[in-house]
């Protein structure tokens, strides 16, 4: 699989433990940054890589931030992109086969690299489990997404 990664400033030190992991799981990495610790804004990182995977250029997407929240947001905001924040092994298990979520947000602050890695496992390892109403309900995400689209707040 092919995946795309990014962090902020507050999750680049998990993104950095997490990369050479996914690479060993036989998966190739595209890290968006960021690299160091001054003050970064995490949309700026959220946008590329889950353009990636709404262009085809990413299978999924991984974004990191100190608690994971902003990305999720930010991530979630982006037309075809099913996000999940989760910080245990349960949710990323059930993001994949009720949701099929193709993007994973992770809160450094929140998690440490062990539990981090893994999520990410279960995560990239675990299929959509295509049940009828788990692929209706992806269809009624998708469906939203179309019914109200993005609007400026001048709308």
């Amino acid at each position: 699989m092919r995946i795309a990664i990014g962090a902020d400033h507050a999750g680049y030190r998990l993104k950095d433990v997490v990369v050479p992991y996914i690479k060993s799981l036989g998966h190739e990495v595209e890290d968006y940054g960021c690299d160091c610790d001054q003050s970064v804004d995490y949309p700026d990182y959220a946008l590329p890589v889950c353009q990636a995977v709404v262009k085809g250029n990413a299978d999924r997407a991984i974004l990191i931030c100190g608690t994971g929240i902003g990305m999720s947001i930010a991530a979630n905001k982006i037309h075809g992109i099913r996000c999940a924040l989760v910080h245990d092994m349960f949710s990323a298990k059930a993001t994949r086969e009720h949701n099929d979520t193709n993007a994973l947000a992770l809160g450094e602050r929140v998690i440490g690299p062990g539990v981090a890695q893994e999520i990410i496992r279960i995560w990239l390892e675990t299929p959509f489990s295509e049940g009828e109403r788990h692929v209706g309900r992806v269809k009624k995400l998708a469906n939203l997404e179309e019914a109200y689209p993005a609007q400026s707040a001048q709308s």
